[in-house]
């Protein structure tokens, strides 16, 4: 049992981010602090200042995690890439995905340009931050055109006959367009820009001060002003962030800890070069045993079924074996595998980052264990009372869980999706998605059956990706769709328990049915959190499937209706931009390079869509 008392008083006074979490072990809250300590206790003490929602979220907390960071700025970062993650119940979520702004060089152009953005896309450009201060961000990128004076327009090919924009005539850009400087001379200035970004900004400080300094004893000081908040934007886009990768790809980094009790191995997810989440494996192991030898040993069994193996994976030490261990793992992705042990740079940082939080965990991660492993047994020893309500002999099984949902749009582009739970686990590698091909119009009964039966006779026919059997079935709906299903499994000789999850009027999981009977979940809170977990995971995958499949017609429908273009120059175009809305943005002399694509035909695409 997680010892709520127990383990404030090992909280570390640290920068950090925690979560809260419920009994069934799901995040409900994620918050930073400047201090762990003082943050996290808080929460624990008189409820007589705290309003409705905290105190509400107090009396659900079972127990809390944390990871601590560096510096609050970093805590900040981590916190905003975490509640995307798990979008807790108790935080304020933005819906509209906006994230923190960075700084984009773009340096696929021939002169390449100093931007803020908010996206990172897969191009050439270079990427800096993110950074908390959008405001500082904006001040940098007009410093940096100004000192450098850089091309600030989109424009990439200039006629003979072009006129310079009022930046040139302000002495804001040296005149790209008037062929007044070479790409090499140009060059230098983007060198010093990158320089700068990276955290080589001594010269460019010096500069600042000197300017401020001359304007303050002329007495201009509006002026000096200006080159104060310059100076302020400088130091705060300089504060290093650990927790982002610039530029990198997704990693892992693997780690062992050892508990009072236990052996672990940490896995830090790193993705888009983002540090965006931590979770423990329990090890068995003897105490003699070297933490190389457990993170090697971890490694070739948890990448051995995972569906994604990234690029790279950070270890702190040499592992036994290391070169054997990543041929294996490319064999398996299918494209070489790198173990490493940065020396330098923003990996190393990360990797010392995570291992001072390993440091920290070894004060809770033994009872964190604990309160997991009782927490699924509670729910075992509950799914099988109500399975088998005259029975009381649990014996501590772990049920595997499929569970059906169907997505349409009043019967159009109808499918089924099928998430498969192991206690409290997702297995998301066993996750599976149908197009429904013999029910027209909107029939979930026909779709539900459709689904179930392709999925069995996929197991009957040999097909290992549907080799594992489930112990029972949930189905979204009630007596009905749970009838409609026994039916299917009744007719191929399957003997699996179906349950329906019933929904209120408010679209939440009020119960199961199972045969005649229905057992309403608000009188089991575990039951309740855990089933309405599996239903809304088998919603949402249903959705993202669906809404893939529409967006999909919508945009393929686009470019057909353009005269001359066909289901191959479609493909063309598609395979060449990637998107539509890089298509949009297309001049004619990138979409006369699409292979098939004509003068004529370019002419028409940004004809219809202009």
């Amino acid at each position: 049992m997680f010892d709520l008392q127990e383990n404030l008083k090992k909280l570390p006074d640290s920068p950090g981010v925690y979560m809260h979490k419920d009994k069934m072990g799901q995040v409900i809250y994620v918050g930073k602090a400047l201090s762990l300590r003082s943050r996290v206790r808080q929460y624990f003490q008189s409820s007589k200042n705290m309003d409705l929602k905290v105190r509400m979220m107090v009396g659900q907390i079972a127990e809390f995690e944390y990871i601590t960071t560096d510096t609050e700025m970093e805590a900040l970062i981590l916190e905003n890439n975490l509640i995307k993650k798990y979008m807790p119940k108790y935080n304020v979520l933005l819906r509209d995905d906006k994230t923190y702004p960075y700084i984009k060089v773009t340096m696929g152009e021939a002169f390449p340009r100093v931007l803020k953005t908010r996206k990172i896309e897969k191009d050439s450009s270079k990427y800096f931050g993110p950074y908390s201060d959008a405001g500082a961000v904006n001040l940098t990128v007009e410093l940096l055109g100004s000192i450098y004076r850089l091309k600030g327009c989109s424009a990439r090919h200039f006629p003979t006959d072009y006129k310079p924009c009022l930046n040139y005539h302000i002495q804001k850009c040296r005149g790209i367009c008037m062929g007044n400087i070479s790409k090499e001379e140009y060059g230098k200035g983007i060198t010093q820009v990158l320089e700068f970004l990276g955290g080589r900004n001594k010269s460019v400080l010096d500069y600042l001060k000197e300017k401020m300094l001359a304007a303050s004893n002329e007495m201009n000081f509006e002026e000096a002003a200006k080159y104060r908040d310059y100076i302020e934007a400088v130091y705060a886009v300089s504060e290093k962030q650990h927790v982002v990768i610039l530029g990198a790809k997704d990693l892992d980094i693997v780690l062992t800890v050892r508990g009072e009790r236990l052996q672990h191995a940490v896995l830090f997810y790193v993705r888009e070069g983002k540090l965006s989440g931590r979770e423990t494996f329990p090890l068995q192991a003897e105490k003699e045993d070297e933490s190389g030898e457990l993170a090697a040993a971890f490694i070739k069994q948890y990448y051995s079924e995972a569906v994604l193996i990234p690029k790279e994976i950070l270890v702190a030490e040499k592992l036994p074996d290391c070169e054997l261990i990543q041929t294996f793992l490319s064999k398996l992705a299918g494209s070489a595998i790198k173990i490493s042990i940065p020396q330098r740079g923003d990996k190393k940082a990360l990797l010392d980052l995570a291992i001072k939080d390993v440091i920290e965990m070894t004060k809770t991660i033994d009872e964190r264990t604990q309160a997991h492993k009782e927490r699924k047994l509670a729910l075992g020893k509950a799914l099988y009372e109500f399975l088998n309500p005259d029975r009381s002999d649990y014996t501590g099984k772990e049920y595997r869980i499929e569970a059906y949902d169907i997505s349409n749009t009043n019967g159009v582009d109808t499918v089924g999706a099928m998430v498969v739970f192991e206690g409290t686990t997702p297995r998301k590698k066993d996750y599976r998605r149908f197009k429904v091909r013999t029910v027209e119009g909107p029939n979930d009964y026909g779709s539900l059956q459709e689904v179930v039966f392709r999925r069995f006779n996929r197991m009957l026919e040999g097909d290992s990706g549907f080799a594992s059997m489930p112990d029972l079935l949930l189905i979204d709906g009630g007596k009905n769709q749970v009838s409609v299903v026994e039916k299917v499994l009744c007719a191929m000789k399957i003997d699996i328990p179906v349950l329906g999850m019933a929904k209120d009027d408010h679209h939440r999981t009020k119960s199961l049915i199972y045969g005649e009977r229905e057992i309403l979940l608000k009188e089991h809170p575990l039951l309740f959190k855990y089933i309405g977990t599996i239903q809304e995971e088998a919603h949402r995958f249903a959705i993202e499937y669906h809404r893939g499949l529409r967006d999909k017609k919508t945009l393929t429908s686009a470019l057909d209706e353009i005269e001359g273009v066909g289901p191959s120059r479609r493909n063309a175009l598609l395979a060449h931009f990637g998107g539509i809305e890089a298509i949009k943005k297309a001049d004619m002399k990138d979409l006369c390079q699409v292979k098939g694509i004509t003068e004529k035909v370019a002419r028409n695409i940004k004809e219809y869509f202009n």
